[in-house]
């Protein structure tokens, strides 16, 4: 394996629970993270990959087939940053399998690099490319849909969408602006923002917590959360399990990708997490969207 990953200290190939394959990555302070395979149930939480497909926009199943599929190490990862050798992380790997090109005629592969930062920052790294060999293009939709704990929903607020257009999923994905300061919540949400910022702010005013979202090469951000008549229809989600949780998702999802053969694509989503201050129910901007 040619990985410029800190393999032998801060990463862990070992079964999870059920007998899964999992692989935790830890960094110096403490801090860890789990990626975890099965097949061919996708697993409710962390950050499911979508792709090719986000939710039913098309014909493939909900979200696509990525979320369900096993993947591999990868043998040979080429670099994707300067300074991943300071990091823990894994890279890893999915190629199309002939049952899968009966329902979507695509050749590709997917490389994700997952990184655990010094500070506990977590970084998805994509890389999609197309190997067809008949000379056809392909598009496709994507979203890392990422899940984040909360201390209360009625206490949390989504800063960096306001003003926006955005598609409303419960309205047949009818076209809106964003009106309110933030995003506050008091039922069911379900949209996508359209050519949103490289920044996104979750401020969990209990626990005086704002994860920092940041974002490349994905225009679009997908806010969910069921409430509390969804949770209670789905089988793999508590009925009060919604409170305590929300999805802000770095996403493509208005227009699709769409590549050559040969061509690539890139995203990248990196989640941070800072204490919060408030003045009047304000984030302070400069603790949280300083520049990089």
């Amino acid at each position: 394996m040619n990985s410029p990953c800190r393999e032998k200290l801060f990463v862990e190939h070992c079964k999870g629970v059920n007998g899964l394959e999992k692989v935790v990555l830890r960094e110096v302070r403490g801090c860890s993270a789990e990626a975890t395979f099965t097949h061919p149930k996708p697993i409710r939480g962390g950050i499911p990959i979508c792709f090719p497909q986000f939710a039913n926009h098309g014909s493939l199943e909900k979200h696509g087939f990525a979320r369900s599929r096993v993947w591999s190490i990868d043998p040979d990862p080429p670099p994707f940053s300067a300074n991943s050798s300071s990091q823990a992380c894994v890279d890893l790997i999915l190629k199309h399998s002939e049952e899968e090109v009966k329902i979507w005629p695509h050749r590709y592969e997917f490389r994700l690099r997952i990184t655990l930062g010094p500070g506990g920052d977590l970084m998805l790294t994509s890389r999609i490319r197309n190997t067809n060999t008949d000379g056809k293009s392909f598009a496709f939709t994507f979203a890392y849909h990422t899940y984040f704990a909360v201390s209360d929903i009625s206490e949390v607020r989504v800063e960096g969408l306001e003003t926006l257009d955005y598609l409303d999923n419960l309205k047949d994905k009818e076209r809106f602006t964003e009106q309110g300061d933030a995003i506050t919540f008091e039922s069911e949400v379900d949209k996508v923002y359209l050519s949103t910022p490289t920044k996104i702010a979750i401020l969990d005013h209990e626990r005086k917590r704002t994860f920092v979202l940041r974002k490349d090469g994905l225009p679009d951000a997908v806010v969910w959360n069921p409430w509390d008549k969804k949770a209670k229809a789905m089988a793999d989600f508590g009925d009060d399990e919604y409170k305590h949780m929300l999805c802000v998702e770095a996403a493509c999802v208005e227009k699709p990708i769409i590549l050559k053969p040969g061509e690539e694509w890139r995203g990248r989503q990196e989640i941070s997490a800072v204490p919060s201050s408030y003045c009047s129910g304000q984030l302070d901007p400069k603790k949280v969207f300083q520049s990089d």
